[in-house]
């Protein structure tokens, strides 16, 4: 027997059984019953705006898988782009799909001349790295004008390999800019994170090879980072994308939303609060201010994870890892003892607060030698792949244009005054 539902129009008694599927109930079918009424969900807590089948996520159990993969098994065994190529296409690839999806997106990772010379480097001396990563993306869509053909699955495939492909090249530009450094152009015969570690890091050297150790740990933390289900950026990819605007234009407005401290910074805030308490000795201090309103614990609980992040038990061994090779970040075991700490404090654990995902990869990341500022745009790179895999599934299931209802709280009708008479 199906599951179902039944609602009741209490001043009517008209009522309408409505099915449960996949988890929710149908708002047109709401709408048969009771026209004109609507549901107030803000920051939508409580809404599917769609159906999508890229990724899986049990907030009550911890899980998190892609296409049904494991995030666990994906880490362990596979790459950022062998995920990216499952992201979009639903499957992992064979070995010559991959072969050839590695050699077309390792040979599109050039920019044009005119994004460097002429754009990127128009912007004042201090800018942000990631205010000049949104740009640069929103103005790719004026060097690719047949971006906007976007239902031709020839072109599509090719800007969404555009993007992929240059979004390391555009960040790194970015970071050079920033620090008054001379662009590095791609170097084809690294692989994907090391040829973004190269165009990053590399100063004088004929040829940069980074530290595999590192490498690989980029490797695993785009991974984690490539989907995340309906998340801020990706909901802002889905609704510019609807209204058939062009992958490089909505691609932008998804950076756009992970620019905001509240999105992409939290890992940012994670360092920032580990560098306010200053040493271990004043963690038992912070925390308490924590319980007494003052403060948040940030890098702990998530809108939809009520047990611990699956992705922050993976970084969390590739720190280990990573410090390992750079030096064990200073700020680590501050952060270590925080956990502990909260993790057996019925004041966090009964509001199902755990350490995220963003809880360790700032330590990493730091470690690594990126500035605070570059966190962001180190979630825009990987998060590229999840963001096209959404905007492509998004198209074929031609959804319509988003457009939220709202309820009106303003004023009534009122009759205008002339400025003289106010």
């Amino acid at each position: 027997m199906a599951e179902s539902i039944t609602i009741i129009d209490n001043r009517t008694g008209n009522q309408l059984e409505i099915p449960i599927e996949h988890g929710g109930v149908s708002a047109a079918e709401w709408q048969k019953l009771l026209p004109g009424i609507w549901f107030t969900d803000p920051g939508f807590m409580a809404t599917a705006a769609c159906e999508s089948s890229i990724t899986y996520l049990d907030g009550e159990g911890g899980i998190l898988r892609y296409r049904g993969y494991p995030i666990e098994q994906l880490a362990e065994s596979s790459t950022y782009l062998e995920v990216a190529y499952l992201l979009l296409h639903g499957e992992l690839p064979t070995p010559a799909q991959f072969e050839a999806w590695r050699h077309d997106i390792t040979y599109h990772t050039f920019i044009h001349e005119n994004v460097r010379k002429r754009f990127l480097e128009g912007f004042h001396y201090d800018a942000h790295p990631m205010g000049m990563l949104v740009s640069a993306v929103a103005a790719l869509s004026t060097f690719y004008l047949d971006a906007k053909d976007i239902f031709n699955e020839e072109s599509r495939n090719k800007q969404i390999i555009r993007l992929i492909a240059k979004m390391p090249t555009l960040a790194a530009a970015a970071h050079r800019f920033s620090v008054g450094m001379p662009f590095v152009y791609p170097d084809n015969s690294l692989d994907f994170c090391a040829n973004f570690l190269s165009m990053m890091w590399k100063v004088a050297e004929p040829h940069f090879q980074p530290d595999p150790v590192l490498t690989r740990a980029l490797d695993i933390l785009f991974m984690l980072h490539a989907d995340h289900e309906q998340n801020c950026s990706t909901t802002a990819m889905r609704v510019v994308g609807s209204s058939h605007s062009d992958p490089y234009s909505a691609t932008a407005a998804a950076a756009a939303a992970l620019y905001g401290p509240r999105h992409g910074g939290a890992n940012e805030a994670v360092i920032r609060m580990l560098t306010e308490i200053g040493s271990i000795d004043e963690v038992p201090a912070f925390v308490e201010s924590v319980k007494q309103g003052h403060g948040r614990l940030q890098g702990f609980g998530h809108r939809v994870y009520k047990n611990y992040d699956p992705r922050a038990k993976i970084i969390k061994r590739t720190a280990d890892e990573v410090f390992a090779v750079t030096g064990k970040n200073p700020l680590l075991d501050i952060a270590l003892k925080l956990e502990e700490i909260a993790l057996n404090d019925e004041y966090f654990t009964s509001r199902k607060l755990y350490p995220n995902v963003d809880f360790y990869s700032g330590l990493i990341y730091q470690a690594m030698g990126f500035p605070l500022e570059m966190f962001p745009v180190l979630f825009a790179i990987p998060r590229t792949s999840g963001w096209l895999a959404h905007w492509t599934e998004m198209l074929d299931q031609s959804s319509k244009i988003a457009r939220p209802r709202q309820l009106y709280i303003g004023a009534d009708q009122r009759d205008y005054v002339p400025l003289n008479q106010r």
